[in-house]
């Protein structure tokens, strides 16, 4: 395996692979501007297969699989992320994340 030298970032985010025999829905599991690791329970992604994937509402971005560990696999993207969308994606997307916000911090007015 090659040597990893981008940070990684665990995360929770809903995706869709589209591969040449049609898409799926996917949880991206970590991610770097350079690639990904993704739940699939559904199908097995050869390696060196050419897909596409879109993570959260972001995309399609173009990956090759790099591996696959049934149920997960790595992608390789063509082009790495740009910093701010990384941080976009990350900020906003992260399942783990949803109800943290201040509409759901319980009202401490008596």
């Amino acid at each position: 395996m090659a040597n990893r030298n981008a940070e990684r970032h665990d995360i929770s985010i809903q995706g869709t692979l589209r591969t040449g025999n049609g898409k799926r829905e996917v949880t991206i599991v970590d991610l770097s501007d350079r690639g990904c690791r993704l739940f699939d329970r559904m199908g097995y992604l050869s390696p060196d297969l050419a897909v596409t994937i879109r993570i959260g509402p972001v995309g399609p971005i173009e990956a090759t699989v790099r591996w696959q560990e049934q149920p997960y696999a790595g992608l390789l993207f063509v082009n790495p992320l740009y910093p701010a969308v990384l941080d976009h994606i990350r900020t906003h997307f992260d399942l783990r994340d949803l109800g943290r916000g201040e509409i759901d911090a319980p009202n401490t007015d008596g």
